[in-house]
């Protein structure tokens, strides 16, 4: 086998990074639906050099493009403006050589008939930005795409989206769950035990390698996105619906906790997942995968449904989500939201529980939710104080329910956005 040089396989991951850039903003794909075709060839180091890449490259797509600005008359096609944006990123924010940089990218330009009357572009205007480097840390924050920023601006007001697009700057810290004893791992792993039980670890962990990943001590999992399976505080022997379940952290909460869990989601692949998650964890849960609005059972003494949603919540995780999407399927989400919570009320025991969340920072699938659903079931009434456990800020409850951001714990390293919520049927 031929051993690559080290330009060799730095061009072989721009390459890859330019691919995917392009299969999120030109395709409107999501990184994780493209990531294995596009990165099939790569070594495992490549690999992970070119995803890196990428995703910075997204995350500080508008200061990449507050710099390209005053050197282009007018915006090149797609693939040209996305390899400048990787340039600009590498050289301004990533502070490579600019000299490999240029060449690399001016080398990517010529390998396509349509792009490669653009080398001379791309080679001047990367020199040039080079020139100007130092103005890039006085730019402002990355500003979210304006088909997302404007609904987020009228829900929450300029400060708060401003602190929200600084958290998706910084990008997000990995948390895990434990099994068992979180302050035993947090130990284990030398990591932080935070307010609500979650455990944040250190920074450039590789999750394989970590204490007790082998041995099913944890799993990963945002600290917000654990806290919908505490406050439904699954008991022992309780059946319990994980609705929309994939890939499985609450799953396995629910399960840890001594319930009798059944898991159901439409995705095949994703069950699959979380099968494996509960091998791993060596816990148990009924799989299955089916439709959700048309699956049949025994009444449950409590559900949880993570509702599918926009992830606008996950952004600082997911930098390509504002750039896969436009909004346009918002409104059937919306519409679905409200069919599959009025749905997992036909499943649930008369005094059962029933926790509605997700990974949104949109009104619209929160709050609103919450508002409608009352009103389409006048005996469902919403139960706040199950929202106040561990850690949990009271600023963070409303009178329809809880209520994370990105710039909660901002010196921490933040949260994801979700809306949790509580019925009960009176």
């Amino acid at each position: 086998m031929k051993t690559r040089s080290p330009k060799d396989a730095g061009l072989d991951a721009r390459r890859a990074a330019l691919a995917l850039l392009d299969a999120v903003t030109v395709e409107k794909r999501l990184l994780s639906e493209v990531l294995p075709s596009k990165t099939e060839r790569l070594d495992p180091s490549e690999r992970a050099r070119a995803q890196r890449l990428v995703t910075e490259a997204l995350r500080a797509m508008d200061r990449s493009d507050r710099m390209l600005g005053p050197h282009l008359s007018k915006r090149p096609a797609p693939h040209v403006m996305n390899a400048l944006r990787l340039g600009v990123y590498e050289i301004c924010g990533a502070s490579e050589a600019s000299h490999g940089v240029v060449n690399s990218y001016v080398s990517l330009m010529q390998e396509r008939a349509k792009s490669s009357h653009f080398k001379g572009l791309v080679n001047a205007v990367l020199r040039k930005v080079t020139d100007d480097a130092a103005k890039w840390d006085s730019l402002p924050v990355p500003m979210m795409p304006k088909w997302l920023r404007k609904p987020l601006l009228a829900d929450y007001g300029k400060e708060v989206v401003s602190a929200i697009e600084a958290a998706h700057a910084k990008g997000a810290p990995l948390d895990v769950t434990s099994k068992a004893d979180a302050a035993k791992t947090a130990q284990n792993l030398n990591a932080t035990l935070l307010p609500t039980g979650s455990v944040r670890v250190p920074d450039g962990a590789q999750v394989t390698k970590l204490h007790g990943f082998e041995e099913g001590d944890w799993w990963v999992q945002d600290a917000a996105a654990a806290l919908p399976a505490r406050i439904l505080n699954a008991q022992k022997g309780e059946r319990v619906l994980d609705m929309c379940a994939a890939p499985g952290g609450k799953t396995l909460q629910m399960s840890a906790a001594g319930a009798e869990v059944t898991s159901l989601d439409v995705s095949e692949s994703r069950m699959k997942r979380l099968v494996e998650n509960l091998q791993r964890c060596y816990l148990p849960a009924i799989p299955v995968v089916q439709d959700a609005l048309e699956f049949e059972s025994e009444a449950f003494d409590a559900i949880l449904l993570d509702a599918p949603c926009t992830a606008t919540g996950t952004i600082r995780r997911h930098p390509d989500l504002p750039y896969s999407k436009d909004g346009s399927d918002f409104p059937g989400l919306f519409e679905l939201q409200e069919h599959m919570i009025d749905r997992a009320l036909t499943l649930l025991k008369p005094d059962g529980r029933l926790v509605y969340c997700t990974c949104s920072l949109l009104i619209d699938e929160g709050e609103e939710q919450v508002r409608d659903a009352l009103e389409r079931h006048p005996n469902l009434r919403v139960d706040l104080d199950a929202l106040k456990i561990a850690g949990v800020d009271a600023d963070w409850i409303g009178p329809e329910g809880l209520r994370t951001r990105p710039d909660f714990w901002a010196e921490q390293g933040g949260m994801d956005g979700f809306f949790v919520t509580v019925f009960r049927q009176s």
